[in-house]
């Protein structure tokens, strides 16, 4: 089972987005985006909800509860 900090990357990676792109776009900064890729850090629900919407997945995937979108 992947964990968030994996989804968020490949979820990026597939929209061909730098961490900076992917900040700028759900209002936050480039290191919170590096932070989490990195499992240093989780996003607050606000981060979880915006990476959601703009990546079209369910907060499930997200999460890494399931593993289809």
């Amino acid at each position: 089972m992947l964990t968030i900090n994996t989804r968020i990357k490949e979820l990026r990676l597939e929209k061909e987005m730098t961490q900076k792109q992917l900040a700028n776009t759900i209002g936050t900064t480039e290191d919170s985006v590096y932070s989490w890729e990195k499992g240093r850090a989780q996003p607050s629900v606000t981060f979880i909800i915006s990476l959601v919407k703009y990546f079209g997945v369910t907060a499930d995937y997200l999460l890494g509860i399931v593993d289809h979108i």
